[in-house]
This record gives structure tokens, sequence and C-alpha cells, in this order.
């Protein structure tokens, strides 16, 4: 079972930018299943999974702002 990428793509938060691959997966039934690898940084990465390519995109454009604005308010928690 091999990936292969479908398309590549950016998101822009304030004043950042996260690289997002898709890929395809055939499964050992045949099924189509998609993914997306969301490069928050070196090393952090978050993968997502679905049916199609644009459900991955609206559940993507919802959780990455959340994601960055959830570990900027830990942050300050630790800092503080």
């Amino acid at each position: 079972m091999f990936r292969t990428l479908v398309k590549t793509d950016t998101l822009a938060i304030d004043d950042r930018t996260v690289g997002i691959r898709y890929f395809e997966l055939r499964t050992l039934r045949g099924a189509r299943r998609y993914s997306a690898e969301i490069l928050l940084g070196p090393g952090d990465r978050i993968i997502l999974d679905d049916d199609s390519v644009p459900n991955l995109e609206a559940r993507t454009a919802r959780l990455v702002p959340a994601t960055l604005y959830s570990r900027l308010l830990a942050a300050k928690a630790t800092a503080a």
C-alpha cells in the first residue's frame, strides 16, 4: 500500500504559512482513502484522513487555526 501525492497547498494564518500535502491510498479492498499531512514546523505534523479531498480541506481549514492558537495559549500559560 503506497501513498500517492495528490496535491500540495498552503494555509496562511496570521503571519504564518503552513504547508499541507494531500495523499491518496488504495486499501486492500480497492477503496480510496485520502490523508492530509499538515506541516506545522520541523518535526511537528498533524495527519488527518477522510474519504475525500474536499472533506479534508474543510477539516484542515478548521483544525489548523485552532491548533496553532491553542498551542500559543498553552505556551503563554507555561511561561507564566
